[in-house]
């Protein structure tokens, strides 16, 4: 996917980019994998603030995407549609029996292409099989971490994870932090790369598109008042905050770890810290 740059008609179309839609085919989604989606603004049951910056934007349809693709099932890709709920593109496939599913659409699937799910699958770019089945060295997406429940890892555009090892009953996976995991063989995975991978290379370029995302603005903890935040007040200008850096309600950031969930330790072989290290 290429990126797509803007003349500067204006401050903010300077140096601003957006995606290629060219590989699109399809600008209208299917109305019964389509549910209303009710903005929440970042509001709990109780209506109160739990997500800050959140508001506003262009109002959205969810599309209801299939991870899972049961095995047995053959499919041929009617299109690739845009998803504003998600970066990644996803696919309008056609399975045997005529029914019609959303799925991610990796990199370079196109109109026509025929994908497969199950053990007997081809290993093919798009087919969706037991991590069992798959050669070790193959990049996967879409990975299931419990058998039966869909994909849950490896769904954002540009995303994979490498299948480095099989052991017993597990294999590892190195995933895009750098964290080798142990996954399940008998997990389903989507062999090759998700696509739309230039995603992370958009400039917003203007504050106001980043407002149509339904982002609000964000201020610095320096700038505020001393009721508002730990890093305000004083008595003008950008001071240091004197202590080691704290989140508004007081909790420590920027490299502080706050992982508490010890049960799942038993499955990552190598953390993305360490990783990091070397």
């Amino acid at each position: 996917m290429a990126i797509k740059l803007h003349k500067p008609t204006t401050a903010g179309r300077r140096g601003m980019t957006s995606q290629d839609t060219s590989m699109i085919t399809h600008k209208k989604g299917i109305k019964s994998l389509m549910r209303i989606k009710k903005s929440q603004a970042g509001r709990n049951n109780n209506g109160r603030i739990t997500t800050r910056h959140r508001g506003g934007g262009v109002k959205r349809f969810y599309r209801v995407v299939n991870f899972r693709l049961a095995p047995g099932t053959e499919a041929t890709v009617e299109g690739i549609e845009y998803d504003p709920n998600r970066s990644a593109r996803i696919a309008r496939v056609k399975d045997q029996h005529g029914l019609y599913h959303y799925v991610i659409a990796g990199n370079g699937m196109k109109t026509g292409d025929v994908i497969n799910s199950g053990a007997d699958a081809a290993v093919e770019s798009g087919n969706r099989m037991p991590i069992a089945k798959i050669p070790t060295g193959s990049v996967i997406y879409n990975i299931e971490l419990q058998p039966g429940k869909g994909g849950q890892i490896c769904r954002s555009a540009g995303t994979k994870a490498q299948l480095v090892a099989k052991e017993e009953d597990y294999a590892q996976l190195r995933l895009p932090s750098g964290e080798v995991r142990k996954v399940r063989l008998d997990c389903m995975a989507t062999l090759g790369v998700v696509g739309n991978e230039q995603h992370q290379n958009i400039k917003i370029g203007s504050a106001g598109r980043k407002r149509r995302m339904g982002i609000r603005p964000t201020v610095r903890g320096v700038t505020m008042n001393a009721a508002d935040h730990p890093h305000g007040g004083g008595d003008g200008g950008r001071h240091g905050t004197g202590k080691a850096p704290r989140t508004p309600w007081g909790q420590l950031t920027l490299g502080y770890r706050t992982r508490r969930r010890k049960d799942t330790n038993q499955y990552i072989v190598r953390s993305r810290h360490e990783a990091k290290r070397k």
